[in-house]
């Protein structure tokens, strides 16, 4: 059994569902002091953060992930128990397999393989590694960042081991996400009985036709990097149960996945146009989960995709697609951030899986990647 699968394992028996560590970090930890790195514990409310470093000087190469991961879901779907790994026919079994635990793993034994040839490195390592990326992360990785602003520590290039890849590792890197912008809406209106229409004031009614227009704008084309902006309504909810009642309000629910485009400013100024173009009594509340970001060159990138093309033979594509990442509050400091870890099929799934191969070879990419930029 590899460093890297061994670690892996040990890694997926600790049930660490946000914002729960389990141990996890202590593992990573003890294995990162051995290596002359300095810990820093970076707690704030139930969530478990560490920034661990080794050097003092530019430029600073960040390891970024987490050690939770979502529930399980069923139990008896589960061929085996999600936090008891398995290795069944060349692949690894168990919760967080993919998301993200064996991509830790990895960038531990790709960091103990570097420093025994190079430990006398240039620059400088970082980890930063939480227990909140599944859930609110609020308490997370954005806070850690919080802190090494306060103190003016910059990171210049960060990998983060989210699970990027599409049909064999490394075929897939992200280097971008787009931002995320959500919304909960309430219109007001006047509840009554719905034979006396005219004593009361339906809302889902008012609200259809600024909603209508909402679902149909054309927000932007997006760009060479992103897709145009999307909006999805994800909730409505109005009324009281009863056919013969006209609600008093109706909430709903929208999100917003915008490219580089837009702001998110300039899209709350829309959506409140229309709003008010329709003449609606409304309250409105914005929550933005991140804004957009893109390395669309430098070190990181070129030393990233000549890993993958040294290990595995081929060129990984860029994509920005999917949901968001923790890479969305490391991007603003003004470093390149780069998403590069193992397939994504059955992450968040029942059955999560990777394959034994691909962690070695991912702990073999990260190593060349180190080479590449201190060696």
């Amino acid at each position: 059994m590899s460093d890297t699968l061994e670690l892996a394992k040990e890694l997926i028996s600790r049930p660490s569902v946000t914002p729960e560590d389990a141990g996890c970090q202590d593992l990573l930890v003890a294995r990162l002091q051995s290596l002359g790195f300095a810990i820093e514990a970076l707690n704030f409310g139930d969530t478990k953060n560490f920034w661990a470093r080794r050097g003092t000087q530019a430029p600073l190469l960040c390891f970024a992930g987490h050690t939770d991961v979502v529930p399980s879901g069923p139990l008896d779907e589960w061929q085996s128990d999600p936090f008891q790994p398995e290795v069944r026919d060349g692949m690894l079994y168990g919760r967080g397999a993919a998301d993200m635990k064996g991509s830790l793993a990895a960038m531990i034994t790709a960091t103990e393989a570097f420093l025994a040839k190079h430990p006398e490195h240039r620059g400088s390592i970082a980890y930063l590694i939480t227990s909140d990326e599944e859930g609110p992360a609020t308490d997370g990785t954005v806070r850690v960042m919080e802190t090494l602003e306060q103190r003016n520590e910059k990171i210049d290039w960060c990998l983060v081991g989210e699970p990027s890849s599409t049909d064999r590792l490394g075929d897939v890197m992200k280097n971008g996400r787009r931002g995320s912008h959500g919304c909960r809406l309430t219109v007001k209106g006047i509840q009554g009985h719905v034979a006396y229409p005219h004593l009361a004031r339906n809302p889902v009614h008012e609200a259809l036709p600024a909603l209508t227009e909402l679902v149909t704008r054309e927000w932007d084309q997006g760009n060479d990097h992103f897709p145009p902006t999307t909006f999805q309504i994800s909730n409505i909810h109005a009324g009281t149960g009863a056919t013969n009642v006209i609600p008093g309000a109706l909430e709903v629910l929208f999100n917003f996945r915008f490219s580089t485009e837009t702001t998110h400013k300039e899209l709350e100024r829309q959506v409140e146009e229309i709003l008010n173009h329709y003449g609606l009594d409304y309250d409105i509340e914005w929550i933005l989960s991140g804004p957009p970001f893109l390395t669309a060159e430098g070190a990181l990138l070129d030393a990233a995709q000549q890993a993958v093309k040294d290990i595995m033979g081929y060129s990984a594509r860029l994509s920005t697609s999917g949901g968001t990442s923790d890479g969305r509050f490391i991007a603003p400091t003004g470093a390149q951030v780069l998403e590069l870890g193992p397939l994504n099929a059955t992450i968040h799934k029942v059955n999560e899986c990777v394959a034994v191969d691909d962690l070695d070879n991912l702990s073999r990419i990260y190593a060349r990647l180190m080479e590449r930029l201190l060696a």
